[in-house]
C-alpha cells in the first residue's frame, strides 16, 4: 500500500514526508533497531544503485504475486491498487524509498501483507473504490505504521493502558532488554521511510500478542487479520512512541519521557483491547 507516511514527529503527521535522496542516506542509518529484522535486504538499502524489479522479485516468496513497475500504462487499467495486487501485480515506483520498503515487508512478512490485501479487497467490493470505512482506515494505518508487539506477561500492559510512559519504558527497561516485551515485527513501511532522517520521534500503531515466539505471534496476527477478527477500526491500534523503547533513541532519561507533545497522555474514555492470546 503506497501513500503518505502517517507516522509522526510528535503525533500524527500533517504533511507529506519527503524522503532524502538515496545518496544522502548514510548506511549507518540502517543500524537502528527498527531495521533489525531486515538484514537479508541490506544491499537493497545500502548499495549505490536502486534494486531493479527483477531483484525485488528474486526476494519474493509469494506464489502468484510479483512486483511490477508502476507507470502510466499500468495505472490505465482502472483498477484499485489493492485489486491489482489480488490479480498478482504489486505496483512499485522505481527509485522510491517508500515502495522499496513496502517490497521489503512483502518479502519479510508475506502472510501479513496477503491478509491485509484480502481484507482491503473485501471492503472495496462492499464500499466501492472511492469510499472508505473505518476498517479500511485501520488496515491502512497498520500497513503504513504497524508494529507487532509480543509480550510474555500481560501485566506489563497496565502502564501502556494508562499511557504511563515512564513506567512502561524506564521502570520496565529490563523487561524490554530481556524480551519480556518486544517488537516482534515492523510492518509499517512508512515508519522505515521516515527513519531515514535520524532522530525523528516516530509513533507506531500496534497490535499486541501474548506469547514466547515472535514468528508464532506474527502468524497469529496474520490469521486474525485474514479472519476479520482485528482492525475493524483505527481505535484498536495502540500508539507506541518508538523513541521510548530502550536503545531506540540516544536520550532516554525521565525528562525525555515527560515530553507530553510526544509521550501523550491518555485521552479521556480511551481504552485498548487486551493482548491476543
Amino acid at each position: 500500500m503506497t501513500g503518505p507516511a502517517s507516522a509522526s514527529g510528535a503525533g500524527t503527521l500533517r504533511r507529506r514526508f519527503i524522503a532524502p535522496q538515496r545518496g544522502d542516506v548514510a548506511p549507518a542509518c540502517f543500524q537502528h533497531p527498527l531495521f533489525a529484522g531486515f538484514n537479508a535486504y541490506k544491499e537493497w538499502m545500502t548499495a549505490p544503485d536502486w534494486p531493479g524489479i527483477d531483484v525485488l522479485n528474486a526476494g519474493m516468496s509469494v506464489p502468484d504475486r510479483c512486483f511490477v513497475a508502476q507507470d502510466a500504462l499500468l495505472l490505465d487499467d482502472g483498477l484499485h491498487y489493492e485489486q491489482r495486487i489480488r490479480q498478482g501485480r504489486i505496483a512499485t515506483r522505481l527509485h522510491n524509498w517508500h515502495d522499496l520498503f513496502n517490497a521489503m515487508i512483502w518479502a519479510r512478512h508475506p502472510g501479513i501483507k496477503l491478509a491485509l490485501n484480502a481484507q482491503q479487497c473485501r471492503h472495496i467490493e462492499q464500499m466501492g473504490p472511492v469510499e472508505r470505512n473505518r476498517a479500511q482506515q485501520a488496515l491502512t494505518q497498520f500497513d503504513e505504521t504497524g508494529i507487532i508487539v509480543r509480550v510474555r506477561d500481560t501485566s506489563l500492559l497496565s502502564a501502556w493502558d494508562q499511557h504511563d510512559w515512564a513506567t512502561l519504558f524506564h521502570t520496565h527497561a529490563a523487561h524490554w532488554r530481556d524480551g519480556d516485551i518486544a517488537v516482534a515485527a515492523v510492518i509499517g513501511h512508512a515508519l522505515m521511510e521516515q527513519m531515514l532522517v535520524p532522530g525523528r520521534l516516530l509513533v507506531g500503531k500496534c497490535l499486541v500478542v501474548q506469547g514466547e515466539d515472535d514468528a508464532v505471534c506474527i502468524a497469529r496476527v496474520a490469521e486474525a487479520i485474514r479472519a476479520g477478527d482485528v482492525l475493524a477500526a483505527p481505535t484498536e491500534l495502540r500508539p507506541l512512541p518508538l523513541a521510548g523503547i530502550p536503545g531506540w533513541h540516544q536520550r532516554q532519561d525521565l525528562g525525555f519521557y515527560a515530553q507530553a507533545d510526544y509521550f501523550r497522555p491518555l485521552r479521556e474514555g480511551r481504552s485498548y483491547r487486551p493482548a491476543m492470546a
